[in-house]
């Protein structure tokens, strides 16, 4: 069972924000992306879900075409994308009771130290992440590189959501100087 969550955590790790991932870009002001008219994959992601792979790959081929870049084999830019996924954790403390006696309470100082309590919880989560790198296949030097990353959902629909979200922000400037950044 815990293979299993461990491949579902993986295969939805791409973005995995239910609100707003992460995203950030990079690119090479050198290259000329008005040159480039076609792409190919070098290397697909790998998730744990099939399903959830070809969604990625999937969005990604229908932002690039949206672009103006068709796939072709041995395409202008070669596409290479990876998937990590880490788990964090955080500490939520909740205290109750002051641990001191009350001040004029009852005609004076309540009495002395009480005792107060605190319990916490420990929350653990995993972040996924979608490294997306572009290479100009001539020159084999990287050209653009996107990052999205975020807490991976719980349920199938939340991770098509998260994809979606996480893609559409990566590719909102892309070509680099297309548009501004949402």
């Amino acid at each position: 069972m815990k293979a299993i969550a461990i491949a579902a955590v993986l295969a939805t790790s791409l973005v995995a924000c239910t609100s707003t991932p992460t995203v950030k870009t990079d690119f090479d002001p050198s290259a000329n992306f008005g040159g480039y008219k076609t792409y190919s994959w070098a290397l697909k992601p790998q998730a744990g879900s099939p399903l959830v792979q070809q969604r990625i790959v999937d969005g990604i081929n229908a932002r690039m075409q949206a672009k103006g870049l068709r796939e072709a084999p041995n395409g202008d830019i070669a596409l290479a994308a990876h998937i990590a996924n880490s788990q964090k954790q955080t500490l939520d403390t909740f205290y109750s009771g002051t641990g001191m006696g009350g001040w004029g309470w009852r005609g004076g100082w309540g009495g002395g130290m009480a005792m107060g309590s605190a319990s916490t919880t420990v929350h653990t989560y995993d972040v996924g992440t979608l490294v997306l790198d572009m290479f100009d296949a001539r020159t084999k030097q990287a050209v653009w590189r996107g990052t999205a990353s975020g807490t991976v959902p719980s349920s199938p629909d939340k991770v098509n959501v998260a994809v979606d979200a996480g893609l559409d922000k990566m590719f909102a400037s892309f070509p680099p100087g297309s548009t501004a950044p949402r």
